[in-house]
């Protein structure tokens, strides 16, 4: 089994950070569907965990079949609700990618979780497994929040989970959601206070946004649903980024904070926009293979995926090539949400020519002028100020 010792992997802050290479394994179910959440997930009322398995082990080895001598620094179970799977699936899955790969010292294995008392009970099977880190999906730590949410734990709940997973694990996270109907920023801080007498190293804080297709959506659509206005939202992640900071978990990225050394690994690859594996059904990936980067996705339904993996060996559609600006571009858009930015060379790299002809010059003056960018002769960074509006600044930069 993987040790959990230091890792080998850079973190914010080193000059050069290796993006690292990562698999995303995808669990699909869940008991039930949050009326925000727009991920690929589904309710069963009974799941084949045996076939489950053998279809991730099987499109865990297409993959390494085409990435053969490359190391994995990260593992991470996400969906969907991992914590519903067997533990022996997560166990199979990391024991197969250390055969099948290379493996990073400290390899980090992060594994989501909801925090009901059932889901609590398994963690220590999960420790057994490998896993070494979880991200506990709390979202509030108030009851009435709670059920507005959808969520079908308590906030008692909430905060027993944390504290068994600080017992069990290395590292742990949970995160939170604001930006709430009604919230005041003094409710917002409030929570966070009582936030932080649980968080130890990782925390992520999210705004609530309303996407086409979730329960949430025509309740907003019909004006049943009131968001707080953009003055308000702005002061509440203002009032996040000062709290946090305070406490010694400054962002490290737009809706992730961390103490130093306790950043997510995995997430950091994305967004520092390395390679990983997407497996499981509706999982993305990106792998640079002979030089050329291309974009993998599974089949969003975990019966058709199934199928074709026991037919094909995956569920995967036929891979769409990146091309030089396209890459130039997913780069800009991951890296800039972290506050240590774009390394130029890494700008170069992916674009294939000198930053200075994939970058819009007149654009980019009046983004710095404005504040909302630096710029120096290694990296390109959002300000704090370009953070909070990235939308609007990359929206300018890459126009």
């Amino acid at each position: 089994m993987p040790s959990s010792g230091q890792t080998d992997v850079a973190h914010p802050g080193d000059p050069h950070p290796d993006p690292g290479f990562a698999v995303y394994v995808h669990w699909p179910f869940c008991k039930s569907k949050c009326p925000y959440c727009d991920f690929n997930s589904h309710v069963r009322e009974r799941v084949d965990h045996d076939r489950w398995r053998a279809a991730l082990l099987r499109e865990l080895d297409h993959y390494a079949d085409q990435t053969a001598g490359r190391r994995v620094t990260s593992v991470f179970f996400g969906g969907g609700t991992p914590s519903l799977m067997d533990p022996a699936t997560v166990g199979a899955v990391i024991d197969r990618i250390a055969q099948r790969w290379t493996v990073a010292d400290g390899l980090e294995i992060t594994l989501e979780a909801n925090p009901t008392s059932v889901e609590a009970d398994k963690f220590r099977a999960f420790r057994t497994a490998g896993v070494n880190r979880v991200s506990l999906g709390i979202q509030a730590l108030d009851d009435t929040a709670l059920r507005f949410l959808g969520r079908q734990h308590s906030a008692t709940e909430a905060t027993g989970a944390i504290a068994l997973a600080a017992r069990i694990f290395d590292r742990f996270s949970f995160d939170l959601i604001y930006a709430r109907p009604g919230q005041s920023v003094a409710a917002w801080e409030a929570e966070l206070t009582q936030a932080l007498d649980h968080a130890v190293g990782h925390l992520s804080v999210y705004q609530l946004t309303i996407e086409e297709g979730t329960a949430f959506f025509p309740l907003h659509a019909r004006g049943d649903l009131v968001l707080p206005d953009e003055d308000l939202a702005g002061d509440l992640y203002e009032a996040t980024q000062s709290l946090l900071g305070r406490a010694g978990l400054p962002a490290y990225e737009v809706s992730n904070h961390a103490r130093p050394g306790e950043e997510s690994r995995h997430n950091l690859t994305y967004w520092r926009y390395g390679d990983y594996i997407g497996v499981g059904p509706g999982a993305h990936g990106r792998l640079t293979l002979d030089g050329a980067k291309v974009a993998t996705r599974a089949h969003r339904a975990p019966e058709i995926w199934m199928e074709r993996v026991e037919r094909d060996g995956h569920g995967a559609a036929t891979p769409d090539p990146i091309d030089r600006s396209a890459r130039a571009t997913e780069l800009l858009m991951m890296g800039l949400r972290l506050t240590e930015g774009v390394p130029l060379a890494r700008l170069a790299e992916e674009g294939g020519r000198d930053p200075a002809d994939l970058l819009d010059a007149d654009a980019l003056k009046r983004l710095t002028d404005g504040g909302f960018l630096t710029i120096d002769h290694a990296t390109l960074r959002a300000t704090h100020e370009g953070r909070q509006r990235l939308n609007a600044v990359l929206a300018a930069l890459l126009a």
